[in-house]
């Protein structure tokens, strides 16, 4: 909080604490809580909304006969010029979401009134490859938890926004920073790191969420005398890249957390470090309590087109071959959908889900079968998908009611160029670039529903342009998400055919999230700089 605020401050917070519903809620989230998150589906406990990232809520007061129905219930204005990428929490009737650059503010979930707001101070310099950004954050008992730009960890207080514990997981001058929300599992903190276009070394880290000391760090780029290290050349490893830089998913019954990682570095020029480059563009399965290795998955062996492998590992329980299966469906930057076994890291399924020209396909491992010649070059290469990939960040939803696979997706590609480039702390080690050179109309954006069975689209709905949002489903049969060019709206989610739409005078580059409040069912959408919530009368 900023003293030269503090009068108000303390005005807000008496006030907030005076609220009934802090007076109502309850002595905190338990990890028992955290663990059947989708037994609450009137709030919204973690970022992706349960352990197993589906984005399925249970609601259905919110439906296909009413949906048409919805309106504008409030609208919180963020101080901030960017386009904000949170999805909130909400907890008891509280909101929890957090504001460009690394800030938190707590709302009345019903009315958006504002309770308090925590502002953290941050260096003048950073080095950030992609905006000042923050996705979210994580919750146990009277703790918040949020990473931020300068590479820090903060536990904060929810019902004041005071700050309990705040470490440092990285060198910020460097290039390292925090912009996804962390996960709670059991009684630690799961928090990644960003910053793969600076030659950093990335990581997984774990905290007590009691006291914030780390209990374990996984590197994802094995270090000298380490299995898999020979699959960089010489000490390429050191500035290798591999960041951890979206929210990751977890199995209470198996007690493994799946996280992606990023690309390789410097990202174009794979000449510098020559092998497959692992953990780069995989998913990694990790023992919660020890953070051990045991297994991994790479999509993209020695990547060269920035295709990280940071898509939200959505955990599914279904019929698979002829027998139930615990499953993760992935739909990968590099165009291609797989189906893996989540015990064992076993490939199941993969085929191309959006134009891609770099592969023929997969082989019986999973391994892509790379077609010649589809490497950056100094005249420039051009390859489906883009820079920005057939997926990316903004998360997929799974339906349990159709199971359908719900992906914003993009058909374009890039051209692709080689350079050279030196390693330096803290300054951007890419070492070529990409360029958009065929008019725009050839690319498309489209929300596509897949079978993850089969692969097989099984209805599309096209967007404008190159669009960021993600989605959440609902039991409802409902489908929720945005678009570049500032609409919100509900599909469908058995054929696509849309149901409502309205403008919210932003760009949507952000997830929704449906909850209860008082008795009624609201779905909430960060937009522009300002987070817009809807229900009905």
């Amino acid at each position: 909080m900023t003293c030269k605020s503090c009068g108000l401050l303390v005005s807000l917070l008496a006030v907030a604490l005076a609220h009934p519903v802090f007076a109502q809620q309850s002595s905190g989230i338990t990890s028992e809580r955290l663990t059947h998150a989708e037994d609450e589906p009137e709030n919204w406990l973690m970022y992706n909304g349960q352990y197993s990232s589906q984005r399925y809520s249970r609601l259905v007061q919110i439906d296909k006969s009413n949906v048409a129905e919805l309106q504008v219930k409030w609208i919180y204005q963020l101080r901030t010029l960017s386009d904000v990428e949170t999805s909130p929490l909400v907890v008891d009737g509280i909101m929890y979401l957090t504001q460009s650059p690394s800030n938190v503010i707590a709302l009345d979930a019903a009315t958006g009134r504002p309770f308090w707001t925590y502002e953290h101070p941050l260096p003048e310099k950073l080095s950030l490859c992609c905006g000042r950004q923050n996705r979210g954050v994580a919750i146990l008992g009277d703790k918040l938890f949020l990473g931020t730009l300068d590479a820090r960890l903060i536990a904060l207080e929810t019902k004041t926004g005071a700050v309990i514990w705040n470490v440092k997981s990285a060198e910020a001058s460097e290039g390292y920073s925090k912009t996804a929300a962390p996960i709670v599992v059991k009684d630690k903190v799961i928090s990644g790191i960003a910053g793969g276009e600076y030659g950093v070394r990335g990581f997984l880290d774990a905290y007590d969420a009691e006291t914030g000391e780390r209990v374990w760090r996984f590197y994802t780029i094995p270090g000298e005398g380490e299995k898999n290290n020979d699959s960089w050349e010489g000490d390429s490893w050191k500035t290798g890249g591999a960041p951890t830089w979206v929210t990751g998913s977890y199995d209470p019954e198996l007690n493994l957390i799946y996280w992606g990682t990023g690309n390789p570095g410097p990202d174009w020029n794979g000449e510098a470090r020559k092998g497959d480059n692992l953990y780069s563009d995989s998913v990694v399965a990790l023992d919660a309590d020890t953070g051990e290795l045991q297994w991994y998955f790479q999509f993209t062996p020695h990547d060269v087109h920035d295709w990280d492998a940071t898509q939200t590992p959505l955990l599914v329980d279904m019929e698979f071959d002829g027998r139930m299966r615990k499953l993760m469906l992935w739909p990968n930057r590099n165009a291609f959908f797989y189906v893996l076994d989540r015990e064992t890291g076993e490939f199941l399924l993969g085929s191309p889900f959006a134009m891609q020209t770099w592969a023929k396909g997969l082989d019986e491992r999973g391994r892509p079968i790379r077609i010649p010649n589809m490497f950056p070059s100094l005249q420039g290469t051009l390859v489906y998908p883009s820079v920005n990939g057939a997926a990316n960040w903004w998360s997929a939803s799974y339906s349990p009611r159709t199971e359908l696979v719900y992906i914003v997706t993009y058909d374009g590609a890039d051209t692709f160029f080689i350079g050279e480039d030196d390693y330096v702390p803290g300054e951007l080690f890419v070492a070529g670039g990409s360029q958009r050179f065929e008019p725009q109309e050839k690319y498309a954006s489209m929300i596509r529903a897949l079978d993850p069975r089969t692969v097989e689209t099984k209805w599309e709905y096209p967007l404008q342009a190159k669009t960021q949002s993600g989605l959440v489903s609902t039991a409802s049969d409902l489908l929720f998400g945005g678009s570049v060019d500032g609409y919100f709206y509900a599909l469908d989610a058995t054929d696509g055919k849309e149901l409502w739409r309205m403008s919210v005078g932003g760009t949507v580059k952000a997830a929704p999230m449906t909850y209860m409040a008082s008795g009624k069912q609201y779905v909430t959408i960060a937009a522009g700089n300002a987070i817009v919530t809807f229900g009905l009368e």
